[in-house]
């Protein structure tokens, strides 16, 4: 059994108070929400806090709410929560389904909508007790200064694994981040940055406070579909969302595949390649093969690369069938 570091704890219970916590601490301190991806990295010595801040008290973190304006989501709502939420599922179905499928429900019961969207990456050199690493010379995102996947590099290429994000990003959802500055938006694609060793644009004493999905994202269908080897647990090896528009033919559509790279990747072209045509199965060829040709999954997770980039245009097939309420083609994983 792996113990846990030394460390202190607090429990703000409000959103002032967490942020005082966080600017007297600076980066000595440790955001928890549901601790199901931070509990682990901490027995792992991924991080070695001072002190570790749990936001599970500060109700301004809290609530989803559907209305004329769109949906909120507080960061804190669990991941249960929001895949048993009627409203959302009538407005956004990909959205629910993602959030059944990140984990089992002992995890879901725990993990919430802004850890999800702040899980630390992952690889296959980093996500391994410490005296794994030790013994390989650490890596580049932690103590090393070789990357392992790409030795050559400068840049940490350890993948980004959020189940939300994908499809948040294909809404065209924005969310909400306060801190000692006060308080900004940006839209979930520009959340993320091609970092593996801090892929957001948070800084210290910063926090994920809501998301809002707009209203005029529900005028899209989406589909949401993942890889992975244990349906019942693991976290993705490639995850696809695709959403579209359409009036008998399609007016815009988006597609983000992500768990090959430190972001969510937004497959550029797709709609210009679909605008104004019917979403038939050639269509759904055509994207399907641009993305086979942008997306390049890295032995960043402990499975066979190849094998993920032939998924691909699998997946992509699978999410538009999904987006249009068709019923999956079977075809060879």
């Amino acid at each position: 059994m792996l113990p846990l570091p030394p460390f202190e704890w607090a429990e703000p219970a409000s959103l002032d108070e967490l942020l005082a916590l966080l600017a007297t601490h600076g980066r000595d301190a440790l955001i928890v929400a549901g601790g199901t991806d931070a509990v682990p990295n901490l027995k792992h010595r991924l991080h070695e806090p001072r002190v570790v801040v749990s936001t599970a008290r500060v109700p301004e973190l809290q609530g989803i709410v559907c209305d004329a304006d769109g949906l909120q989501l507080g960061a804190g709502v669990t991941l249960a929560a929001l895949a048993r939420d009627e409203r959302v599922a009538r407005a956004h179905p990909a959205l629910t389904r993602a959030a059944g499928l990140v984990a089992g429900p002992q995890l879901r019961a725990m993990g919430t909508v802004g850890g999800n969207l702040c899980l630390d990456t992952r690889c296959t050199y980093y996500n391994q007790t410490y005296f794994w690493r030790a013994a390989l010379g650490f890596c580049l995102k932690n103590s090393g200064t070789v990357c392992h996947v790409v030795p050559a590099g400068k840049r940490c290429v350890a993948a980004h694994s959020s189940d939300l994000a994908p499809v948040l990003i294909a809404l065209g959802a924005t969310l909400a981040v306060a801190g000692p500055s006060g308080a900004r938006t940006m839209p979930v694609d520009a959340f993320f940055v091609a970092d593996g060793i801090h892929n957001n644009v948070l800084q210290p004493g910063e926090v994920v406070t809501r998301v809002h999905v707009p209203a005029e994202a529900q005028a899209y269908a989406c589909g949401y579909q993942k890889l992975r080897p244990r349906a019942a647990i693991d976290f993705p090896m490639l995850s696809v969302a695709f959403a579209v528009k359409m009036n008998g033919v399609v007016k815009d559509a988006r597609l983000v595949v992500s768990a090959i790279a430190a972001r969510p990747r937004v497959v550029t072209g797709v709609d210009a390649l679909l605008r104004g045509g019917p979403l038939d199965a050639p269509a759904i060829e055509a994207v399907a093969q641009l993305a086979a040709r942008q997306c390049h999954p890295l032995i960043n997770v402990p499975y066979d690369a190849e094998w993920r980039k032939a998924m691909v245009p699998v997946y992509v097939r699978r999410a538009a069938r999904e987006a249009l309420g068709l019923p999956p083609v079977e075809e060879a994983n």
